[in-house]
């Protein structure tokens, strides 16, 4: 590596990936910290466990909707503002959730939560595009989605630690839970609106020979893509690969959400107190994250990108399967923790794959479609718990339900995706 790439990539990185980490944390946990208000909420406000299922999953069918409109914009009026625009209203939704009186208001302020921060997390992965060469982006990825298992680790206790402020001025724990949750997010986005830099020609902080390295570097990567396979912003809705990559996305997100929206009242059903729930909810996430960065970076050693990912599939998969048929509570955990090390160490390696093959406005059309349907899989599969936990009194066909969904993703990704962008790309060939 020469010292001009060396010396630019640490400068990129140490300026953007702790602070869209920090952002994205605070999405993710504004996101799920609905899980552990229903160790209170739904007591209060009467919630069965279908009404809650679809409360928790119903933000995905607008996100869904919101989606691909959201990232187009985001191309018109560059990333930062639209980015910064996402944080500060999904910011006020997330803390204005401490209002909800019923099952129609709790539907309505997750339906508009759903609205607001659509387009925030394809918005970051072709952001990272436009800094990051692709050598570098399974491992980038890694580092930036390790806040999704992070921020429910430590979301865990600091969510129900905030349940004990209940009473306080009036208010029970799980309303000052989402107000303090929801303020940061808006603070932040006010803050991403000055500090992101749009593209790296606009990057003071690096020298002009920086600047102009990894303009070049990036420039000489999406001319090399357009020329295998340029794409209109229509075709890229039917081409064969993001559909492929769209149904396997349906199944990683189904499970990773489905089960991470009831895991909190799983591990209470043990018999533990809201902070013990809290304190033992963090082993899964927690091993899911190193997972997840040591997969990524050793995806980007090898350049190996399709058993990585069906690998880390299956092994969630089965993982979730186990669960569902032991009753042991540490086994049941142990079973947990291996499903989330198989789906979290997969999602770094899944995101290089579409900007591999896709570049420019078609990148950034393709990633948002491709998680709009991840987000159909997130909405349909808590309320699938939901109802099959009404029906049966347990999350048992549930869990096997996910975990066969995930199998067959994998074998998606084993039987039908062979091409470039899942092979052994060498550096300097299309999955770079």
């Amino acid at each position: 590596m020469e010292p001009i790439e060396q010396n630019t990539m640490q400068k990129v990185g140490r300026r953007l990936i702790p602070f869209l980490m920090l952002c994205y944390f605070f999405n993710f946990l504004d996101r799920v910290n609905v899980s552990f208000a229903a160790l209170q909420m739904n007591k209060d406000l009467g919630f069965s466990a279908s009404v809650f299922g679809l409360g928790a999953g119903i933000l995905f069918f607008t996100y869904m909707l919101c989606e691909t409109p959201s990232n187009a914009i985001l191309v018109k009026v560059g990333a930062r503002r639209w980015l910064a625009r996402i944080m500060f209203t999904w910011g006020i939704i997330a803390a204005g959730m401490a209002f909800i009186a019923g099952e129609t208001s709790f539907l309505t302020m997750r339906v508009l939560l759903g609205v607001a921060e659509a387009g925030f997390f394809p918005g970051i992965i072709f952001y990272l595009t436009l800094w990051f060469p692709g050598t570098y982006r399974a491992r980038v990825t890694g580092m930036f989605m390790a806040c999704i298992p992070l921020s429910a680790a430590i979301g865990a206790p600091f969510s129900t630690s905030l349940l004990y402020l209940d009473g306080m001025l009036g208010y029970r724990g799980w309303q000052w839970m989402f107000l303090l949750e929801g303020l940061p997010s808006i603070v932040l986005g006010v803050v991403t609106f000055f500090y992101l830099t749009g593209t790296p020609a606009e990057a003071n902080w690096l020298q002009p020979a920086e600047r102009i390295w990894l303009a070049t570097r990036l420039r000489a990567e999406s001319e090399r893509k357009s020329g295998i396979l340029s794409l209109g912003m229509l075709e890229t809705l039917w081409n064969g690969r993001v559909i492929v990559l769209s149904i396997v996305a349906f199944f990683i997100a189904s499970q990773l959400l489905g089960v991470g929206f009831f895991l909190p009242t799983i591990v209470k059903g043990f018999g533990l107190t809201n902070m013990q729930t809290g304190l033992v909810s963090i082993i899964p996430p927690a091993c899911g994250a190193v997972a997840m960065i040591w997969w990524g970076r050793h995806s980007d050693r090898t350049m190996e990108r399709r058993y990585h990912l069906a690998g880390a599939m299956t092994l969630g998969a089965l993982g979730i399967i186990a669960a569902g048929f032991i009753d042991d509570p540490v086994l049941k955990m142990a079973a947990f923790t291996i499903s989330a090390i198989g789906l979290n160490a997969s999602l770094p390696v899944f995101w290089t794959l579409a900007p591999a093959f896709l570049t420019g406005p078609s990148a950034a059309i393709g990633i948002a479609f491709i998680n709009s349907v991840a987000a159909l899989g997130a909405f349909l599969a808590p309320y699938m718990l939901g109802l099959v936990k009404d029906a049966t009194g347990s999350f048992t066909a549930g869990l096997y339900i996910l975990g066969g969904g995930v199998i067959v993703g994998a074998l998606f990704v084993l039987s039908f995706t062979h091409d470039h962008a899942l092979e052994h790309p060498p550096e300097g060939h299309l999955a770079d």
